[in-house]
This record gives structure tokens, sequence and C-alpha cells, in this order.
């Protein structure tokens, strides 16, 4: 039997995070893959996922100030991710949160698509993204509506060219049905717990480990220490709004900026508890502090529903608030104050082991050769 040729497709290759630990592991499993995306502007430190190999890319790569603007060509990524000749392909495996999965690929090709997120901009979050960029009014709103309206209808028409789907969380297979209304396999993010491990010594600090982006609202737990001297905060991240960040630091917030890999672990391990305020499709991060034996405050809605085990639960994790607003953030960090205890360092760590590496490994090889051993026998 001849051995399958298998093309592996991510959107971009600009900063490593959740995704491209999933393009990673997908790598181990399939090492032979050729890869493909629109833009590859991933720094030297960062690319060693990638053994090495030649990345095959879009026209955008190409473009005026591709490396900075790059998200600013949306409306040419449809027609960027189908130039992809793939035909040569026994299997094609997307890693998508935009148009990867859009590949266009024949019927002797099986095509399974990893949703992280269908584009979120497009859809559920279209007026809260064109709010946060001040384009909820005037030319450059209406422009931006229009641009996203027809990246609808490709986004739509697109879905059906993927034979198989597969999702991050539960939170992302309910996005899917409504936008798609398609079914997709649940299968977790892997984590590489054996990079952290569980501490029981605590500091003084809340931490925040996030990129430095509007919907990630650092800004929101930011305000909300800023009106409790009295307790600290640690950030960890870079990114567009470093500076709107900057501007609303108090004396007991500290901002480290971008931090090596062994100094998050560190301060991961060391702090009272994790603060996530934005609404994730996963959330590796809580998961990683967990690992370190930390709990999380997070907002109540996303995938930290599927990682953090509140007050509900055996065995609890962390503490949800309910609203995106310095004054939940405030009352959570109260309530946790009230009963720490509670969140053990070793309920932490193993809520966190059921998101290990190992799992993706093992759950997603299975569902591809079951998908591949149907597509071959069908």
């Amino acid at each position: 039997m001849k051995q399958r040729r298998i093309a592996l497709i991510h959107d971009w290759f600009t900063v490593s995070t959740g995704s491209e630990k999933v393009v990673e592991q997908i790598l181990e499993l399939y090492p032979s893959a050729d890869v493909f995306c629109l833009v590859d502007f991933l720094p030297i430190q960062q690319r060693f996922f990638l053994n090495g190999k030649q990345i095959q890319t879009s026209f955008i790569q190409h473009l005026p100030f591709a490396k900075q603007k790059y998200r600013n060509y949306i409306g040419l990524m449809p027609l960027a991710v189908e130039q992809f000749d793939l035909s040569s392909y026994d299997m094609v495996i997307s890693s998508c949160h935009a148009v990867a999965k859009g590949v266009i690929t024949g019927p002797n090709t099986l095509h399974i698509s990893y949703i992280h997120s269908p584009l979120r901009y497009i859809w559920d979050m279209q007026g809260e993204y064109l709010h946060d960029m001040n384009m909820d009014h005037g030319l450059k709103g209406w422009f931006a509506r229009l641009v996203f309206h027809y990246m609808r209808i490709w986004d739509t028409q697109s879905i059906n060219r993927v034979d198989v789907l597969f999702a991050n969380s539960k939170f992302i297979t309910r996005r899917i049905q409504k936008v798609y209304r398609r079914k997709a396999t649940v299968i977790y993010p892997p984590i590489d717990i054996n990079q952290f491990s569980r501490s029981t010594i605590k500091e003084d600090y809340y931490l925040v480990v996030s990129r430095l982006v509007q919907y990630k609202k650092v800004d929101v737990i930011v305000k909300a220490f800023a009106s409790m001297p009295d307790k600290k905060l640690v950030i960890i991240g870079d990114g567009p709004d470093i500076q709107k960040v900057k501007s609303l630091l108090s004396p007991n917030i500290t901002l480290l900026g971008y931090q090596p890999y062994e100094i998050v672990v560190q301060k991961m391990q060391k702090a009272k508890a994790l603060i996530m305020a934005s609404k994730e499709d996963f959330g590796i991060t809580p998961v990683e502090a967990q690992a370190c034996g930390t709990p999380v405050i997070a907002f109540g809605q996303g995938g930290a529903l599927e990682t953090v085990k509140d007050l509900e639960n055996d065995n609890p994790t962390g503490l949800f608030f309910v609203e995106q607003t310095p004054e939940a953030i405030c009352q959570s960090i109260a309530q946790f104050e009230d009963m720490d205890k509670v969140f053990t360092p070793e309920n932490c760590r193993t809520n966190a082991l059921s998101f290990s590496k190992e799992n993706f490994l093992k759950s997603f090889s299975e569902e591809v050769e079951k998908e591949w051993y149907n597509f071959c026998h069908q």
C-alpha cells in the first residue's frame, strides 16, 4: 500500500498560541505532511514545532504591509485559500479559525477540518468587533459590514467542501451547529502537562497571561484591580492594546510584557489564581494554570465552562463571574478569598490531566483513522 500524501493547512503563522499547539501535535502524528498557510511571519524562536518545514504560503504573503496588516486582507482570503493546488493529496487536514477549511479538494481526497471557531467577527461577534474597532458607524463601518456579508456567504458555502468536522470544545460544536448546521466531534486541544509541575507554595498576587487584544478584556481586569489597591496583579503578555493597558495601570499592578515560557510557568505556579475575562473557544491558559496547581477565576461563558470546575462540582478548581465588568471581577475575588482553601493544587492538577497531549493524540489519531477507513470503503 502506497503511503498517504497528507497536506496540513493552517490559516496563518504569526504567533505561537493555542491553535499552533494543535498544528504541532498533528505534525507529530503525521510528520511527512506538507504545510500550507495564507501568511507565515512566525518569529524564528517560535518555529521549533515546524521542524524546519518549508511552508507554502499564498499571494497575500507578498502584498504591501502584509506582515503587520494581514487581517486587513480578509476580503481576499477566500480567493487566496482557493489557489492552493491540493489535487495530489490523499488527505487534507485543515486547522481553521478563519478560512483554512475553504481549500478546494477533489472527490478522491478526504478533507478533515479541526475547527477552532467559526470566524468570530463575521458571525455572532460582529457587533462587538465593530464597536471595539470604532467602526460601528460611518463609511468604514458600512464597508466592513459589506465585506463581512460576502464573507458569510462564502463561509457557509465553503463548509460543504469539508467531509469531517472536529471541534475544540462543546461550545464550538454549538457554534458550528448554529452557523453551518453540521455536526462536529469534540477533540479537546493538547496541553503538554509534563511541562508544568504542581506547586503548593503561593505568593500574594493574581495573574493574567494573555495577548493584549480587545476581546481578551485585560483592561477590564486592570480596572478591577485599580479599585482594589490592597491586591496585587501581574500581567504577562503583549499586543496591540499594550498602550491602553499601560495607561490604566496603578501601583499594585505590574505589566511584564512578553516573557519566556519558563517565566510564565514560574509565575503560574506561584500565583494565588489566574484571572481570565474573555469568552474563549476553549482556552489553553486556564488548563496550564491548573496543571501548575493554580485555580482560575474566569468569565462564565465559552470554553472555561468545560475546563474549570466551579463550586457546583466536586473538587472545584475555580470560580466564574457572570459579567465582563470590573465590579463582577471584584465580587468574584472577594468570594475566592473567603474560600480559597477549597481550591486545592491537587484538584487543579487532576482536572488538567484530562486535557493532556496524550489524550489529544489518541483521540485525534483514532478519529482520523476511522474516517479514513470509512472514506476508503464507501
